[in-house]
């Protein structure tokens, strides 16, 4: 009976079907390819933020760090299609088909992933080839195998013949959909509930099984009888070609374009560079899963119809919803005309590996653009409202009222310039007014794209218009900066919707006003500690300098600051005097304050860690790693302040698990300020304080308004944290 049964399993073709059964099963071997292109752009995106997240404990400055890993990536990428063309083109699809299964499979003995031990980052602010070095060495090899899968897979569909051989482009829409799911897995799922070590296992794990499933496509999916060379490639125009790099290019750019506007201008909000990432991926699903004629049409009336409120928003007081809104329905029509308009051009099967190269170049510059050169080029985000015009010109042609062009055109121009006198003559109304007519005749009167350069002038010219005068403007690697002045000789300096520092240049010697102020949590603090004579106090994180006001003569303050244009904000008279006017010695360390710390011999009777990015503190600054190392330079009666004042994150428990760990004693305050301080310049602060004994706080805890932070928190280390976890959702 049991050899009946062994014989019978062998020779069921259901139970395991032979290579030949399941070629000749079209649903079967379109499964098989369907997966595999889930899979392998499953574990594309995936390992994106888990290496940047890798690398932020040694670098910081997180957006710095992301925007140069999403360039690697991009170019990787880039790379990977130009190989996956070249192969197809210069080698018989069955040799193709073996190389790439040892392309996919060599990367194995490089894993798992990890950063290449003894490496010591760099001091210097920017240490952009840096970064791209070390990616290259821990992600490289798969990252680049992994690039070359999505064209590699639709030209094997291509070259059988399935019956989906015609068209294999949705396979495009299906790895979308991996990455999709990815993306939005990483920050939901797999960030809160494992650490990083446990992340890069079970991405080996799941690219062993790509490896495998690649092998059995390559095994089972014969090419058709016959090809026994390459098939002929046959080769687009030029014109079509750069137009396939173009239509790519517009929505990359404009999705950082866009997540940097809303990021600067809008909302400091935690992970919202998701959501143009995830409107990004869907806009190529919604494009590649079928013929998207329907799509874009429609998607052109949307960008048609939403262009006009979006523009009226630049420097206008909205509710955030609606600002969030209305940029994002934007790109999102935007992102499917340009993607529809790739998929209605694409070519034959066999010129799809040079489609998808073209894409790859017009992304990558995209990207290219917006991360590295728009920070150089513009001292504000001008390469959003860029993008917007350049998404206009995308929109197909329907009518154009020729007669009415050239008056249009100077009607527009000519209220544009109303609008930014009107504007600079404080005439907000009339500005808007005329902003509205010059928008509703640019969309009235042009149907054909070529004509929308007006709206281009109309774009830049309510961006213009619509920011307030500053007495500094500055853009850097790690943001946009501004000081400006709020009236009485106030100077407020910040980036984007986030205050980092507050002077009254009329008051001497300066008083510390903001979070700063001495009626709040750090004024206590800096009361306490002057019953200590010559006081050594490390700061990390500079904004205005409003600290240095607490310097006595005998004391030295060093500021530790990531970005050398705050050291220059700060110093500068003109704007804050904290600085050039403080009593006591102020000294400047410029880099990461974790690293420069951790470098230093010296030793402080306190530390404070006010670093902000954007509206948050910088994860890598609040982990148990961290903690060890500001310990290591606090003195044995030293205090630690951190700064925890923001928006959307509870940081409290946190800090108060960290200083359980660590057997440390804390103490936190929530400050909303009197009327009297608010008129001196006070704002609301939360802040938390440790030390290694009760005594050493007994100062602090005496002061109305301090008690012990919860310790229930979770505890963040630099291979686990997780944003949702302490998100404030109320």
């Amino acid at each position: 009976m049991a050899t009946a049964l062994i014989s019978e399993t062998r020779t069921d073709s259901s139970v395991f079907p032979s290579p030949d059964a399941v070629a000749h099963s079209p649903r079967m071997l379109l499964g098989l390819f369907t997966v595999s292109s889930f899979l392998g752009a499953g574990l594309l995106f995936a390992v994106q933020p888990m290496v940047a997240k890798m690398l932020l404990p040694l670098l910081g400055g997180s957006a710095a760090v992301w925007n140069t890993a999403m360039v690697f990536f991009q170019l990787t990428l880039l790379a990977g299609y130009a190989y996956a063309h070249f192969a197809v083109t210069r080698l018989g699809p069955r040799l193709h088909r073996w190389v790439q299964v040892a392309l996919i499979g060599l990367p194995l003995v490089l894993l798992p992933i990890a950063v290449p031990s003894g490496w010591l980052a760099p001091t210097s602010s920017t240490p952009i080839g840096w970064v791209l070095l070390v990616l290259l060495i821990m992600v490289g090899a798969p990252f680049f195998a992994l690039s070359t899968l999505s064209p590699t897979l639709q030209r094997w569909l291509a070259d059988t013949d399935h019956p989906a051989a015609a068209n294999p482009y949705f396979l495009y829409a299906a790895g979308n959909a991996g990455s999709l799911l990815a993306l939005l897995a990483y920050p939901l799922i797999l960030e809160p509930t494992l650490g990083v070590e446990t992340q890069t296992g079970m991405w080996m794990a799941g690219y062993g099984l790509l490896a495998l499933l690649v092998a059995g496509t390559a095994f089972i999916a014969r090419p058709a009888a016959g090809d026994s060379t390459a098939q002929p490639t046959t080769r687009a125009p030029w014109n079509t070609r750069l137009f396939w790099g173009y239509a790519a290019f517009v929505p990359s750019a404009l999705m950082l374009g866009v997540t940097r506007h809303l990021a600067t201008d809008v909302a400091s909000f935690p992970l919202l560079w998701v959501v143009p990432l995830a409107i990004y991926l869907l806009t190529f699903i919604i494009a590649f899963r079928h013929e998207p004629t329907r799509e874009v049409r429609v998607a052109s009336m949307i960008v048609r119809v939403s262009v006009i409120p979006v523009v009226l928003t630049f420097g206008q007081a909205q509710a955030t919803w609606l600002l969030l809104a209305l940029p994002l329905t934007l790109f999102a029509a935007a992102g499917v005309v340009a993607h529809g308009r790739l998929m209605l051009t694409r070519p034959e099967p066999s010129g799809l590996t040079e489609f998808y190269l073209w894409i790859s170049i017009g992304g990558a510059a995209g990207g290219v653009f917006a991360a590295l050169l728009a920070p150089v080029l513009f001292d504000r985000i001008l390469e959003y409202p860029i993008a917007i015009a350049l998404a206009l010109t995308l929109i197909p042609a329907t009518t154009t009222l020729a007669r009415n062009a050239r008056l249009a055109s100077i009607a527009a121009v000519g209220l544009a310039v109303v609008a930014g006198v009107a504007r600079a003559a404080d005439a907000g109304d009339l500005s808007l007014i005329a902003m509205a007519v010059a928008s509703v005749i640019a969309y009235a009167l042009f149907r054909k794209s070529s004509a929308f350069t007006v709206v281009l002038v109309v774009l830049i010219a309510g961006l213009l218009v619509g920011q307030q005068a500053t007495l500094a403007t500055n853009r850097t690697f790690f943001g946009v900066y501004r000081v400006g002045d709020n009236g009485d000789n106030i100077h407020v300096m910040a980036s984007g919707t986030t205050v980092h520092g507050i002077q009254q240049l009329d008051a001497r010697p300066p008083v510390a006003a903001g979070y700063y102020h001495s009626s709040g949590p750090i004024g206590d603090v800096m009361a306490d500690l002057r019953s200590r004579p010559d006081l050594d106090v490390a700061i990390i994180g500079l904004g205005a300098g409003s600290l240095a006001a607490y310097a006595r003569p005998s004391d030295t303050f060093r500021f530790f600051e990531i970005d050398p244009v705050v050291v220059d904000l700060a110093s500068d008279p003109t704007l804050f005097t904290y600085v050039s006017e403080a009593r006591g010695v102020i000294e400047f360390v410029i880099g990461d304050g974790r690293i420069m710390l951790d470098r230093s011999p010296d030793s402080y009777d306190a530390i404070v860690m006010d670093a902000f990015s954007s509206d948050a503190i910088p994860t890598h600054l609040i982990t148990r790693e961290a903690l060890d190392v500001y310990l290591k330079h606090l003195r044995p009666d030293g205090v630690l302040a951190v700064h925890i004042s923001n928006r959307h994150l509870d940081l409290e428990p946190v800090l108060g698990r960290l200083a359980a760990e660590a057997g440390l004693v804390a103490e936190t305050r929530d400050h909303t300020p009197s009327e009297a301080a608010e008129a001196e310049g006070a704002t609301s602060s939360s802040w938390v304080v440790m030390a290694r004994a009760a005594e050493q706080l007994a100062g602090i805890s005496a002061t109305p308004g301090w008690e012990p932070p919860p310790v229930d928190g979770p505890l963040w280390t630099d291979s686990y944290t997780s944003l949702l976890s302490v998100f404030r959702w109320g």
